[in-house]
């Protein structure tokens, strides 16, 4: 328990804090990752105050010196947190102060704890997202290098869950590659956002002492600074933005996982999981468990649920800093850390994934050319609705006689009838069989199928 003289603002209060109030309040567990970057920020921050003869030049190096030695601790996991610590910044002035003396208390002259946390949050989320970006682009890298490999292999493509036309693989894995682009675009987005400075905002109406904030713009290589010291202190839309397009890659993640997880069933076949990311059962030896895409798919649910808890925090409170804000880093890092997790799993299955070429081509059937069918007949000159009434007719007549389409004969195909609602080149009631050549019912659909797989250009 934090006593009065242990307090960082203790002089205002009497007697202890009491216990569980203490545990509720403190984020040092989460900030803890944050020592670095706040290091960084002080000595930044430190160079500032020489500048503006707040700090003699020994000053500055003693307090440059003194900020040295504990991210040299904190590098090796040695820097020490007391029980009246209650986050970072409390921790490394508290360090400081015992390495260097009382110099170290002239280090937050004209700064806030609240415009540290930001300043802190903004600069390891400008590392977080790099590190974010490089997995990304390596997952699309992959996705990309198969597709060129296996350019070749075709396969049902589905829409409801039902085969619906011929794919090739490549392209199934194209489309995935794609909406990855984009989320790589929006994190690009978030950033410029982030490396806008808030340092020099004061605790609320801006820093007295002449601080040169364009200095510390350049030493934390931040892109610009924040207009309006207010504002600066208490917005968290780049953690809102962060998580939104965290949650929104997820999604696009979590789409992928159930694709693969259904094209690994033994119904369909199409892929194996490398053992590396799947698992047994306890009971069922037979059994080869998607784990590795499961749990993708269950973190998008995790990262969407810190997106809605934030949201909340943030429409309760009002101008400037209040404690509530203290939600930010662990809704942020829980979800830079799912991420960076993530991404690394999803790049390995792909990697290794195994495609079973044959079962994707057993799945294709004659049914999937209808549409072809119906595009024969519009270049004959049929217009397109009726075209596909008479695809349609085909199928339908195929399944009733319990063969293919490919099987129907022509005099099946004479059968099929249907009557013009519309101007068009064509009578009324003409036979669809009748407008195939007798070459082209010679060949019929079994070669239109054989020949469609050269022609089909879908990647």
């Amino acid at each position: 328990m934090a006593t009065e003289g242990d307090k960082l603002l203790g002089g205002r209060f009497v007697g202890s804090t009491d216990p569980i109030m203490e545990i509720l309040s403190s984020s040092i567990s989460t900030e803890q990752r944050l020592s670095e970057v706040d290091i960084q920020a002080s000595m930044a921050y430190a160079k500032a105050l020489e500048k503006a003869s707040i700090l003699t030049k020994t000053e500055l190096e003693k307090i440059l010196s003194g900020l040295e030695k504990i991210s040299e601790e904190s590098s090796k996991g040695v820097l020490v947190m007391t029980q009246s610590d209650e986050d970072i910044q409390t921790a490394i002035e508290r360090r400081l102060k015992e390495l260097i003396g009382d110099i170290a208390g002239k280090l937050q002259t004209g700064r806030s704890r609240n415009e540290q946390v930001v300043t802190d949050l903004k600069l390891l989320l400008k590392s977080s997202i790099s590190v974010i970006s490089t997995h990304l682009l390596q997952l699309i890298k992959t996705l990309v290098e198969r597709a060129a490999i296996e350019i070749d292999v075709i396969m049902p493509g589905y829409t409801h869950l039902q085969k619906a036309l011929p794919i090739r693989w490549s392209q199934f894995l194209l489309s995935h590659a794609v909406a990855l682009t984009r989320d790589s675009e929006r994190l690009g987005e978030v950033k410029k956002r982030i490396t806008v400075l808030p340092l020099g905002s004061g605790v609320l109406a801006g820093n007295p002492l002449e601080i040169d904030r364009e200095l510390l713009r350049s030493e934390l290589d931040m892109t610009s600074i924040t207009l309006n010291s207010i504002d600066a202190i208490s917005e968290r839309d780049f953690v809102v933005e962060l998580i939104s397009v965290a949650t929104l890659l997820m999604i696009h993640l979590s789409k992928l996982a159930e694709d693969l997880i259904i094209f690994s069933t033994t119904e369909f076949g199409f892929v194996t999981l490398s053992d590396a990311y799947s698992t047994g059962s306890s009971l069922m030896p037979q059994k080869k468990n998607p784990d590795s895409l499961e749990l993708i798919r269950s973190k998008a649910g995790r990262v969407f649920g810190r997106l809605a808890a934030i949201l909340m925090v943030l429409k309760g409170i009002p101008s400037t800093f209040s404690k509530d804000l203290q939600e930010d880093k662990e809704a942020v890092l829980d979800v830079v850390d799912t991420l960076t997790a993530v991404l690394q799993v999803a790049t390995g299955v792909i990697s290794t994934l195994q495609i079973n070429k044959e079962n994707m081509e057993k799945a294709l059937t004659p049914e999937l050319l209808s549409t072809d069918l119906a595009l024969y007949l519009v270049r004959k000159g049929m217009p397109i609705r009726q075209a596909q009434t008479a695809s349609g007719k085909a199928v339908h007549l195929a399944e009733t006689k319990g063969i293919t389409i490919n099987n129907l004969t022509l005099e099946d195909l004479k059968s099929i009838r249907f009557v013009s609602h519309h101007r068009s080149p064509l009578r009324a009631g003409v036979s669809l069989a009748s407008l195939w050549s007798p070459s082209a019912h010679t060949l019929g659909l079994i070669a239109l199928q054989n020949s469609y797989w050269s022609k089909y250009h879908c990647c």
